[in-house]
């Protein structure tokens, strides 16, 4: 914290470790709190758990390739700004990575000023509105991850609350075992772990929706 007001906080995914060494100082110097990874999964980890005003993420990375980790991030509902960073600069590889979910774009190589002015610009944007799911009487904010029904908070553990939201952004839509396993656990996952939590949300949500299984392909909640 500085002068009474906390730092911008910035996690940077970047592999080449003396890029970000530098980058990281950079930051440090204009007053930024920078948080590094080195490969996806650990860039993954980070922007799931940890609160950060912008991101800055390269795209070729070690394990997890930068666009899929941030088709992840978007998936889970992670709506930090984000610039992007590429040595791939032909405008196909701008539109993928803006269609991926990236706020911004910068080629490598970059001067260094103007990442720091990229950065000023997405800070001034601020944080997107927080999204607020709606179906019937039930709410699911997702900022908070708090879910309600007729306004009294629900108890659910953080990978219901997870199923929960992946039904209600695709109410009355069959969401497939595939797609719950590829979104939620990131592949790390088998269909029976869905049908038990799916099974959970069943049982707590029995007053006030329906969750129907469809024989062989996944869950609609209607």
């Amino acid at each position: 914290m500085r002068d009474g007001v906390a730092k911008p906080r910035v996690l940077l995914v970047e592999d080449d470790r003396e890029l970000a060494g530098m980058l990281a100082e950079l930051l440090a110097d204009v007053g930024y709190e920078t948080e590094v990874a080195h490969d996806g999964q650990r860039g993954l980890h980070l922007g799931l758990t940890g609160h950060y005003d912008v991101m800055i993420i390269d795209r070729r990375l070690p394990v997890l390739d930068g666009l899929e980790l941030l088709r992840r991030l978007r998936a889970r509902a992670v709506t930090t700004r984000v610039l992007v960073l590429s040595a791939l600069g032909e405008v196909a590889d701008r539109v993928a990575g803006l269609d991926a979910g990236a706020d911004d774009y910068l080629v490598k190589p970059f001067a260094t000023d103007e990442l720091l002015a990229r950065v000023r610009a997405l800070l001034r944007r601020g944080k997107p509105r927080d999204e607020l799911l709606a179906f019937g009487e039930l709410t699911f904010e997702v900022s908070t991850r708090a879910v309600r029904v007729g306004g009294e908070l629900l108890g659910l553990s953080g990978r219901e609350a997870d199923v929960l939201e992946l039904l209600m952004r695709n109410a009355r839509r069959v969401v497939t075992r595939e797609q719950a396993i590829a979104t939620i656990w990131g592949g790390a996952a088998t269909a029976n772990v869905v049908d038990r939590y799916v099974s959970n949300l069943r049982r707590k949500l029995a007053d006030v929706a329906q969750i129907d299984t469809v024989r062989g392909v996944g869950f609609v909640l209607r």
